[in-house]
């Protein structure tokens, strides 16, 4: 701290001694109820902060998580607040969450998810069409080395990278199709091998 900060501080804690003062003075009839809203209002504030501080443990907690029970060759993913279910699996060794979308025919990559699954989009030759709710994108046929989930790997499926913005991958039929179940129940997507 240098002598500024030091000036500051001081001046901050000498309004603050007045500030407090002017209050109680106030309120010095009804001191104790006043002391006591003080109080309330104190463990708001904190309360407030801790919930500002822990958002994203919080929201971790609260947020489904899939289900992968390999043994029998079952998947269950939980329907997400916004009401689509989503997946998490692993292309070319890198974690990429997809938005399972039964609407589209095959795998589409985002350009980011593509990076962090080894394909770079600079090197893509992107002379594919695909039709979104947007409008016309062009699209770059590539070979996924694996995608992985649990225990259950696909080698050599083919897929695309979007050139447009995307907010997640689209996991689309041609992944679904793999599975001998796919199912809604309760809430629920099943997808049984």
């Amino acid at each position: 701290m240098d002598g500024s900060d030091i000036g500051r501080l001081t001046y901050l804690i000498l309004l603050g001694a007045v500030i407090l003062s002017w209050f109680f003075v106030q309120n010095r009839q009804s001191l104790g109820k006043t002391l006591q809203q003080a109080l309330v209002w104190g463990l708001l504030f904190l309360g407030v902060i801790a919930a500002f501080g822990l958002w994203s443990d919080i929201r971790q907690t609260v947020r489904p998580t899939q289900s992968v029970i390999s043994a029998e060759g079952r998947i269950e993913l939980p329907r997400a607040p916004d009401g689509h279910y989503y997946m998490t699996l692993q292309v070319n060794g890198a974690d990429i969450l997809f938005l399972v979308d039964t609407g589209a025919s095959d795998i589409y990559l985002s350009q980011g998810d593509a990076l962090r699954a080894g394909l770079d989009p600079a090197k893509l030759a992107f002379i594919g069409s695909a039709m979104t709710a947007n409008g016309p994108v062009r699209t770059a046929p590539v070979r996924l080395d694996s995608i992985r989930l649990g225990g259950i790997e696909d080698r050599g499926l083919r897929a695309f990278v979007n050139e447009g913005e995307m907010r997640e991958s689209l996991l689309g039929m041609t992944y679904l199709q793999r599975f001998s179940s796919v199912e809604i129940r309760q809430g629920a997507l099943i997808l049984t091998r």
